[in-house]
């Protein structure tokens, strides 16, 4: 559970602490390191307490002391160090008085901890939970649920929905393809129809008479018993008669690596399909199929690789576990369903048939509707909905359960308990991830959360450790891979990705958010309130959090985490300086002016995120500990210091005067930078030389001032600069030998070029990624010459209104993959790119005729590459078509080149097509078209 991971991250910052502050401890270390030995001692338990708590109160209710327990420890060596610190400043001789009073106060905590740590252990016996780590039996309440959920590939669905398409997607990948054994893996969250899809495709006509002789199908398990599944298998294909009795009572006497063995053999001629369903890791995997750990790359000797076009299918949660099992089969990851498909598929459930819901009363509908929709597509959480209704049509109780969905969807006990059957995912998070994952309840219903933000606040309250503490460079590349491995095991889902790959926004759906609170709040880790003001002084500590809980009020000196972005707050207190505990602070759109001078002493602080301020005060350089700093859109350009901060890694709104009045070469750390403002105030040649002087410098972002403007930037000087953003008027553009040699990404924005940039910029022997935005650019045409771009992956044009034609010779990037531009470019050369796999048109005004676009799409057939057409349409009241720009892929569109874009309206359009898409333009829109 979580509070194994918590206690262990606890612990071991405690202990790093007694070492790093030994300096600081004297006179409390002897007692320090024995609390420290002590709670060591007591997490050996908390692995195998932490997996009884589902069924156990007393153990739950255990594991929680320990819990507070460590953060108390914690807490106390925090608080002694912090006062050691701040009484070294002081010269005075009362001072060493203060110091044996601080020493003595401390000693006492220590000695209450340890008092409190011994009742611990001793309840512990009395509870008669002294054996915790010994035997892994299944409980009860989990082989009845494993028994409820063990699939069958006879009891199929009778009411299936949305999924057509991908059943003859599946059934295609089985029977044809290469002859090489395959694993094809059906991904996706818990509920989301991947057992129904496979007993669809299992019972498929074309995939009986494709194996005829040797399908099987087996249930797998969260709790894997390779030799339950051999038997599963054997069962089906051997035993078939009742002849075959005699040779089933000879297999059922084999170990299971014998069972692996005869299987093998059985299998080693025959073209097989076998069904493994529910398989939850890649340790399951190589159980079942017996991969040897120093070869993961072999195919196992069990599921035999005759040539013969032998197929697997699994189904699992879990996206490494399907490439884990086959690295070059491509995973089919199932989808929510639309508003549509979701209400098609509650009518069959809940009104019996699948006539017109017009039929039934419209109370009736307005609320199921209303359902529906709380259920986000999950097809698991519809049926069970919909069968719940069937059976009492009568207004009252619809909206009984319509005002209590989430307790009707949580019903346990059964296979239909939709929170039971997402819980099994969480129960399967390893102990580093549960913390993770319960924190995501904190955030609001359909919130798109920032991934940025979400790696601050794990690493500020203690989720992430890297192998190294003070690494916190590490910390954060060790979080995102924490959100990789959610986003993998379907826990949150990706809103919007980067140009190289990375998840940038993502969101949590309804029912796993409802999993997270009910999972938090059983473990007291933290609770969730709505409050108008959090900082008025009649708010109490137990109206926020539980006085169990982790996180505390505004008022407690213990709070970790303090993120009122987006609460209107006039001005925030002079006592959140006493906060000294703090290392996240977050006041983005809180509409603050002012800080208080008091920040200055938040000296555990790390993370200060805030916008839109008259003028930063200039006591930031006191935290030491910083090393994440946003404070964008400053009014006033006052001086500020900050080149006391080492640990500094991003500092972004600081403005170009206040940079350069501080020494750079201090920021031994900063590897991220974004400065604005008005750079005619500083010299160009010392302020290049400022970012020269930084060791790690990855990423700079210069925004001008709408009055300010740059003249020619000469930036080769900084060699280890991979990013650049310039946003804001450039007198003239460098040329190609005075940007940093390792660019790898560049952004233009607004900064009204009146030549081509192209020329120069193909001339970048590294760079990957190019985007020009809005009024980047005021020319009409540009020009790619022959070779350049030699490795230019993404090219991206936003917004460029005037340029209508975009010229790309035969040899120019012949890396590109993905090429975002507007409608209104006509673009030459596209057919030459022969690695180009994504294109997305903008569109932001009237087309006049979409049918020259659509027959010319018809006409090519040499490639396969994505077209995203980025708008959507409707008709207004005078049959008028209207026109807007939209961000988002829709699906279930018709290949436009086929219907002349005729049954698209009111979605934006996704659709893959064949051929070179752009050539056509210099012929069509020339002749009018």
């Amino acid at each position: 559970m979580a509070t194994e991971a918590l206690v262990s991250f606890a612990v071991e910052r405690l202990g790093d602490k007694l070492i790093q502050e030994a300096k600081f401890l004297k006179g409390v270390c002897r007692q320090a390191d024995r609390l420290h030995r002590d709670l060591r001692a007591m997490q050996c338990f908390l692995e195998e307490a932490d997996k009884k708590q589902e069924e156990d109160s007393r153990v739950r209710n255990w594991v929680s002391d320990i819990r507070e327990a460590v953060y108390n420890a914690e807490d106390i060596i925090d608080m002694f160090i912090l006062n050691a610190q701040s009484l070294r400043r002081n010269f005075f001789l009362k001072c060493g008085f203060k110091k044996l009073i601080n020493r003595y106060k401390v000693g006492k905590k220590i000695e209450a901890l340890q008092l409190g740590l011994l009742d611990i252990s001793n309840r512990r016996e009395a509870l008669g939970i002294k054996n915790i780590g010994e035997g892994r039996s299944r409980s009860a309440k989990n082989q009845m649920l494993q028994g409820l959920r063990r699939s069958s590939p006879h009891a199929e669905e009778h009411v299936v929905v949305g999924l057509e398409k991908e059943a003859d997607e599946l059934v295609n990948q089985l029977i044809d393809g290469d002859l090489r054994r395959r694993v094809i893996s059906l991904v996706g969250m818990g509920g989301i129809g991947k057992t129904t899809l496979a007993k669809k495709v299992y019972n498929h006509r074309q995939v009986v008479e494709c194996f005829p002789d040797c399908r099987a199908w087996a249930y797998v398990s969260p709790d894997c018993r390779p030799r339950d599944v051999y038997m599963q298998i054997i069962k089906q294909l051997v035993c078939t008669s009742t002849k075959d009795q005699q040779v089933l009572e000879m297999v059922e006497k084999l170990q299971e690596h014998e069972l692996g063995d005869f299987l093998h053999e059985h299998l080693k001629e025959k073209r097989y399909l076998i069904v493994l369903d529910d398989v939850w890791s890649c340790r399951d995997w190589n159980c079942l199929a017996k991969v040897s750990s120093n070869d993961p790359d072999c195919l196992g000797n069990v599921f035999p690789d005759g040539g013969n076009g032998s197929r697997l299918l699994l189904t699992t949660r879990d996206k490494d576990v399907a490439l884990h099992a086959d690295a070059r089969s491509t995973p089919q990851e199932m989808q929510l369903l639309s508003k549509q498909k979701s209400w098609n598929l509650f009518c069959g459930k809940a009104f019996l048939d699948h006539v017109d819901a017009d039929r039934y009363p419209p109370d009736l509908v307005q609320l199921g509707r209303e359902m529906v929709d709380k259920c986000n597509g999950l097809p698991l959480a519809i049926v069970v909905l919909g069968g719940l209704l069937s059976r009492d049509m009568s207004h009252t109780e619809w909206r009984k359960v319509h005002d209590n969905i989430n307790a009707y969807l949580a019903k346990e006990g059964s296979q239909t308990g939709v929170m039971t059957v997402l819980n099994l995912s969480y129960i399967d998070l390893p102990s580093y991830l549960k913390p993770c994952f319960l924190h995501l309840s904190l955030f609001p219903e359909d919130y798109v959360i920032s991934t940025r933000k979400l790696f601050l606040l794990w690493i500020a309250e203690g989720f992430v450790l890297s192998a190294e503490q003070a690494n916190q460079q590490s910390m954060k590349v060790t979080a995102e891979v924490y959100l990789n491995e959610l986003i993998n095991r379907n826990l949150i889902q990706v809103v919007r990705m980067s140009v190289n790959a990375r998840v940038v926004k993502c969101q949590v759906h309804d029912l796993m958010r409802e999993l997270a609170i009910r999972k938090a709040k059983e473990q007291n880790f933290f609770r969730t309130h709505d409050i108008e003001d959090p900082l008025s002084s009649s708010t109490s500590n137990s109206s926020l959090f539980s006085s169990k809980c982790r996180r505390q009020s505004i008022y407690s000196d213990m709070e970790r985490v303090l993120d009122l972005e987006g609460v209107k707050v006039e001005s925030l207190p002079s006592i959140v300086g006493t906060l000294i505990h703090l290392r996240y602070l977050g006041l983005r759109h809180t509409g603050l002016k002012l800080l208080p001078l008091s920040i200055g002493n938040l000296r555990s602080l790390q993370t200060l995120d805030v916008n839109n301020l008259k003028q930063v005060p200039n006591v930031i350089w006191k935290i030491q500990n910083m090393r994440y700093l946003y404070m964008e859109g400053q009014k006033y350009d006052i001086p500020l210091k900050i080149d006391t901060l080492e640990n500094l890694q991003v500092l972004s709104g600081i403005t170009f005067k206040q940079w350069i009045q501080n020494n750079s070469s201090k920021l031994t750390c900063l590897g991220k930078l974004k400065l604005e403002g008005r750079y005619e105030l500083v010299e160009g040649v010392e302020f290049w030389k400022s970012i020269a002087k930084l060791r790690v410098p990855k990423s700079l972002y210069l925004k001008a001032s709408e009055e300010s403007s740059f003249p020619s930037l000469a930036m080769d000087s900084c060699l280890y600069l991979s990013k650049l953003d310039i946003k804001g008027h450039i007198e003239k553009l460098s040329e190609s030998f005075q940007f940093p040699p390792n660019l790898s990404q560049l952004t233009l924005d607004s900064c009204r070029l009146d030549c081509d940039p192209m020329p120069i910029l193909e001339k970048l022997p590294k760079l990957l990624t190019l985007r020009l935005r809005a009024e980047s650019y005021l020319g009409t045409e540009m020009h790619v010459s022959a070779n350049g771009f030699p490795q230019l992956k993404v090219l991206q044009l936003f917004e460029l209104s005037k340029v209508i034609k975009l010229n790309i010779e035969n040899g120019a990037i012949p890396w590109l993959m993905q090429l975002h531009c507007p409608f209104s470019t006509r673009i030459s050369g596209v057919d030459k790119l022969s690695n180009l796999v994504e294109v997305k048109i903008v569109i932001d005004s009237m087309i006049p005729s979409f049918s020259p676009f659509a027959r010319f799409l018809s006409t090519y057939r040499s490639r396969k590459y994505h077209l995203y057409w980025d708008h959507s349409w409707t008709t207004n009241r005078n049959g008028q078509k209207e026109f807007w720009t939209r961000r988002r892929k829709a699906s279930d569109c018709q290949t436009c080149a086929a219907t002349g874009l005729t049954s698209v309206q009111n979605s934006a359009v996704a659709v893959e097509m064949i051929g070179p898409i752009f050539s056509r333009w210099d012929s069509t829109q020339e002749k009018g078209s």
